[in-house]
């Protein structure tokens, strides 16, 4: 039997757990991350790659498993245009609050408004670890 893909959320320390959180509140529907980035592992708990249909694992950074998601849609988008159901589905309260985000969260790379990201919309299919 295979396992189902998993997905670990970016967190601020080991301890956070903030955006799992957001997810099992129904707040968070949306992630997001460069082209370069979305196809690649990240580790045991994190795939990448993430297709429409796909029923995902969610762990927080203690790698305990939270809960499980539904991959809905997957589409690129420009950094200097990001649509509304993306930065409310991140759960930010503006485009311009979802790109001072990642500048801040990925100082790693040169985001300017021609780079481009890929969205993940998911519906919360179960809550396993509140």
């Amino acid at each position: 039997m295979t396992r189902l893909k998993r997905l670990t959320f970016w967190g601020a320390h080991d301890d956070d757990d903030s955006l799992p959180r957001s997810v099992m509140a129904g707040r968070k529907t949306v992630t997001a991350d460069t082209v370069e980035e979305y196809g690649k592992p990240y580790g045991d708990y994190g795939d990448g790659g993430y297709l429409p249909g796909d029923l995902i694992e969610v762990y927080d950074l203690r790698q305990r498993l939270r809960c499980t998601i539904r991959a809905t849609k997957v589409y690129t988008i420009e950094f200097g245009n990001i649509p509304e159901e993306v930065w409310r589905g991140e759960t930010f309260s503006s485009a311009d609050e979802f790109r001072q985000c990642h500048v801040r969260c990925l100082p790693h790379l040169d985001l300017h408004d021609g780079v481009e990201f890929v969205t993940l919309h998911f519906d919360l299919v179960d809550i396993i670890l509140p």
